[in-house]
């Protein structure tokens, strides 16, 4: 068997991994989009194109919804791709909004056009339970079977075991594809739980060169935002990815402002992006897969993702209004926005309204890819410079980030992770990373085990 790899490999964007099993048999783990400056042009249709044969794919296997991991999945099937996409239960009512969205944004807006292709991905997809083999290979030559468990990066994020035996053989060879693995103790969800084997594990590395904040350093940081939102009369600007990232941060929201038993009556927290408010509805709905502190909030009468001071902006007049307000009043408030790295949405507007004045806040709680104009803010700071659609503007607002709202594991937790494997991976290949992360977990992973660069 050979891995090849069709983006994410050498960056952070475009996840896609191929197992060729035989020369006619192959499975494709995710078939991201790239974003910001990796891979030339970010609006390039050329950037995404599949340049790989499809007709030997077995299956697409999703690890999780996010667009660097699912967003060429129009061109994959514009390319002939014609089996199916295997991916967990919950994941299996996320895509179809974030494909939805994505089609809008970067193909069409006709309602007919983006029906046709969401009746033809569901018909495609077929949901998976965690912890159960499904077999997706099998004649004379081999079985190959497929099992997913919890990566506890986003609900429905999964790591993949791949069992391949051959004819005659007693174990077989197991293949781990990690997809995006998450921190322990994130609210909602369940911390990942490594595999008892794998023989070869794809292992991401996004952060193989720093450790995280812990969970109470992070909210202390988040009440210290609000406090500042308060005091100044400012907004708390917060780029937020829809899925995931926002609805954790609703969660330890909710347990400030329910500490504070009334502190700060005038604060309001506003969800400015319709496809965050959709998938925040939908988490609601996937209770069953939410983590025991989450149930216990509910049985104690309480609401993570649904509270008095939390509002929600649809329509783009209403969007219009709340940045005026917010950016002439003294209101405190905190918005989540998308999109996550600034590269486009609703938050841009709260950007040109508010980065020259020092009242607000931007907060940044998830990963800024290279070439992304939250990277650029991020490295500019305060009293620096950046440029939005040909405007520069002097930024006048702080600027913070909250490493520990990082929905992806960090340099020790991926450590743990590969050294709880009972049977240690004979080899590991790291992808999903910046050169730096990769080189840095690699050198603390060497003496456990063979490292396979990248290609």
């Amino acid at each position: 068997m050979q891995i090849h790899h069709h983006g994410g490999a050498t960056g952070i964007t475009g996840s896609c991994h191929r197992l060729q099993i035989t020369r006619t048999q192959s499975l494709l783990v995710d078939c991201g989009l790239f974003q910001g400056a990796e891979h030339g042009d970010a609006d390039s249709l050329e950037r995404h194109r599949i340049d790989f044969p499809v007709d030997d794919i077995a299956a697409l296997i999703v690890t999780h919804v996010h667009i660097d991991h699912i967003g060429r999945l129009p061109y994959l099937l514009a390319a002939g791709y014609t089996g199916p996409i295997l991916c967990s239960v919950p994941s299996a009512r996320l895509l179809p909004l974030v494909i939805e969205d994505a089609l809008k944004i970067g193909f069409t807006r006709d309602r007919d056009l983006i029906a046709r292709f969401l009746d033809e991905v569901e018909g495609r997809l077929q949901p998976l339970d965690y912890d159960r083999w499904t077999t997706v290979i099998d004649d004379v030559e081999r079985e190959v079977r497929v099992r997913l468990q919890r990566a506890g990066h986003i609900l429905g994020s999964a790591y993949v075991e791949i069992d391949v035996h051959g004819a005659g053989e007693a174990h077989g060879e197991r293949v781990v594809f990690s997809g995006d693995l998450g921190a322990p103790g994130a609210p909602l969800l369940p911390a990942p739980e490594p595999p008892t084997r794998a023989d070869r594990l794809v292992l991401e590395s996004t952060y193989g060169d720093r450790v995280h904040e812990g969970r109470e350093d992070r909210t202390a940081r988040l009440r210290n935002a609000i406090e500042r939102a308060q005091t100044n009369g400012g907004t708390v600007i917060i780029p937020a990815f829809s899925i995931g990232r926002t609805q954790e941060l609703l969660c330890d929201l909710e347990a400030i402002i329910h500490a504070g038993e009334g502190e700060w009556p005038q604060l309001d927290i506003i969800v400015d992006s319709p496809l965050a408010a959709r998938f925040t509805e939908v988490y609601r709905e996937l209770r069953p897969f939410w983590d025991t502190e989450a149930q216990h909030r509910l049985e104690s009468g309480r609401h993570p993702l649904d509270f008095d001071s939390l509002h929600t902006v649809d329509s783009h007049e209403e969007h219009e209004r709340m940045v005026a307000m917010l950016a002439e009043r003294g209101h405190p408030a905190v918005v989540l926005a998308a999109a996550g790295m600034c590269t486009g949405g609703r938050v841009v507007n709260y950007l040109h309204a508010m980065l020259e004045d020092e009242r607000h806040h931007l907060l940044f709680v998830g990963y800024q890819a290279a070439g992304t104009t939250g990277r650029a803010i991020q490295q500019a700071g305060q009293g620096g410079q950046v440029e939005l659609d040909g405007h520069r503007y002097t930024i006048r607002a702080g600027v913070d980030t909250i490493s520990g709202y990082s929905a992806h594991a960090d340099a020790q937790n991926l450590l743990d992770f590969v050294r709880a494997i009972e049977h240690v991976p004979k080899e590991i290949r790291l992808v999903h990373g910046e050169p730096e992360a990769r080189h840095a977990l690699a050198e603390s992973l060497q003496h456990l085990t063979r490292i396979i660069p990248a290609p």
